[in-house]
């Protein structure tokens, strides 16, 4: 079925030659995967849910029981874990507080336009793997398939991380135990939450997400009273703070490049934000219930990363010891909310804020094994991989790429060996500047959706949920996507620490260029399709039927309130 309010005008006879996978529409209950009556086979609680699906004459479906309340935490909470609570010290001590605060806005302001885009795109076009289709069907196929396995191994090289992570944020109250144990527990634990499928995944979020979102606005109200010097008597914030350490250690550190190489970290931190899109497949009604949790990036974005660090760069000096002397980026010893609590005086806040950490990090680790598994069942679904990967159970599983996504979360055992660490820091450099690679395709593909929209005669009126900023507002995204990429090419080369890098640590920070490129080579030898033209571009095939009698409705109520109140609604 295809969205008719205007009517739609059919593809052009260049459009349906040319290759491109196929977008079905949204099956219906007769001829799309037939869910079983049976209640622990749905939920993937017997042997019976791991059989294949029975799918009908419909497509390849996965299960559609996600909730608007999961897309709506997903959207403000999912990816806030250890890049924000962690890394943020890390990029303090690089650039300090003023570069802190500017680098992340930026990278906000460039996630903002990056998830408006995949918005509009994912309510028209709701497909598993949505960042590799888009770029598949308005980009060029080549670089679609460079997308998709990108995107890939992205999150198989975070499961195994987050693992790690988990491990040493328990070391915080216990280092005697061997960090193997703990990376089995919680191992296990991303194993039972996959169980349960996409039920699973948006349960663990939503409690997840309201626990990071609560512990996040208490510190920031603690923070508050500690800068204007309601602290403990005896802590560090007894009279007032202020903005004292932006003159004293000073507002920024190492200069040109401790700002540019800020901007990795803070890329990592948002990474998964992307992940909305991603589970709007599997929800029962996108086209109401994806807008919604759009809109709540503004918030996510604004309030809790920007204010959060506005307030940890008030109260931890940028060459504070803690953060100069942490064994990793991932040393929890060194997370900048946990030295607030402890220099406060804040008796068990250190603690809670380390608890707060280890819940962050766990619900990344199963993001980054939904969001893997999803992208390759896409791939394999559309001839880019073995096809045992599109191989979905009578539960809405897909269970080889699940598989496939927690095999490589045994990779957290690597760093018990002698060599482990670095081992490990070469299968990060993997995944350092992935997700930008990720977000320059959504807007790219966002900007090639709306001339192809144009050129066949579309007018906008009939996008049924529309980016605030437009066409622009991914222009925006793009050209900052690229500018970051070139600022870490420059710190690849010249490292904040001064000097000049070797080959290894250029490639330590950069190896995800080559990466994507030879993924880009290998899709245009296997498929053969370049850039694609215009004219080539279908953009009628698989749209989802919307309900336009409401929409409309609703956009003839928007029109008549103030300009104030059209604004407010438009945005949140």
């Amino acid at each position: 079925m295809v969205s008719s309010d205007p009517a739609a005008s059919s593809g052009s006879k260049d459009e349906k030659d040319i290759g491109l996978p196929s977008y079905s529409p949204a099956p219906t209950q007769s001829e799309g995967a037939q869910r079983s009556e049976n209640w622990a086979t749905r939920t993937g609680l017997n042997l019976d849910s791991f059989k294949k699906r029975d799918y009908g004459t419909g497509i390849v479906e996965l299960d559609r029981s996600m909730k608007p309340r999961h897309l709506h935490m997903i959207a403000i909470g999912g990816s806030i874990g250890a890049g924000f609570f962690v890394g943020s010290g890390s990029a303090l001590a690089t650039g300090g507080p003023a570069t802190l605060l500017i680098d992340f806005l930026i990278i906000g302001v460039m996630m903002f336009n990056v998830v408006y885009a995949l918005g509009e795109l994912a309510v028209m076009y709701p497909v598993s793997g949505g960042f590799y289709t888009y770029a598949t069907r308005f980009i060029d196929p080549s670089w679609g398939f460079a997308m998709g396995w990108n995107y890939v191994l992205q999150w198989a090289v975070v499961v195994p991380l987050e693992l790690t992570v988990c491990s040493i944020s328990i070391s915080y109250w216990n280092a005697e135990i061997s960090s193997a144990v703990w990376i089995t527990v919680f191992y296990v634990f991303i194993i039972i939450v996959n169980i349960f499928g996409t039920l699973g995944y948006a349960e663990e979020e939503f409690w997840a997400s309201l626990l990071k979102l609560s512990a996040t606005i208490v510190f920031m109200l603690i923070s508050l009273v500690c800068v204007l010097g309601g602290g403990p008597q005896g802590g560090w914030y007894d009279n007032y703070y202020g903005a004292r350490l932006w003159y004293d250690p000073g507002a920024f550190r190492h200069g040109f490049r401790g700002f540019c190489a800020v901007f990795v970290t803070a890329a990592f931190s948002f990474s998964g934000t992307e992940l909305v899109g991603l589970a709007a497949a599997e929800a029962a009604n996108p086209a109401k219930s994806l807008p919604g949790a759009i809109k709540q990036v503004f918030w996510r974005i604004t309030l809790f990363y920007i204010l959060g660090l506005t307030f940890v760069g008030l109260l931890i000096p940028s060459n504070d010891p803690h953060l100069l002397n942490a064994t990793s980026s991932n040393d929890v010893a060194a997370s900048p909310f946990v030295l607030v609590g402890q220099y406060a005086g804040l008796n068990g806040f250190n603690h809670f804020m380390n608890f707060i950490i280890l819940v962050s990090v766990v619900s990344i680790g199963v993001s980054g094994v939904f969001g893997g598994s999803r992208t390759l069942t896409a791939l394999a679904q559309q001839g880019y991989a073995p096809k045992i990967f599109s191989y979905v159970d009578r539960s809405g599983r897909p269970t080889f790429s699940v598989g496939a996504l927690l095999a490589f979360g045994l990779l957290a055992y690597i760093n018990l060996a002698a060599a482990g660490p670095t081992v490990f820091n070469w299968l990060l450099a993997l995944s350092g500047l992935a997700a930008l690679f990720t977000w320059g395709s959504i807007c790219l593909s966002h900007i090639r959706f709306r001339r192809a929209w144009a050129y066949h005669g579309h007018t906008l009126d009939e996008i049924p949920f529309k980016a605030v900023g437009g066409v622009y507002g991914s222009w925006l995204g793009l050209i900052l996507v690229v500018l970051v990429l070139i600022a870490q090419f420059y710190v690849a080369i010249c490292p904040p620490s001064g000097g000049f890098n070797d080959a290894a640590g250029f490639f330590q920070s950069y190896l995800a260029l080559p990466v994507v490129f030879l993924f880009w080579v290998g899709g245009y030898l296997w498929k053969r399709t370049g850039w694609l033209r215009t004219h080539q571009i279908d953009v009628d095939t698989g749209r989802r039927e919307v309900d336009w009698d409401e929409i409309n409705e609703y956009r003839r109520e928007l029109a008549a309130q103030p300009a104030w109140l059209r604004l407010w609604k438009v945005i949140f």
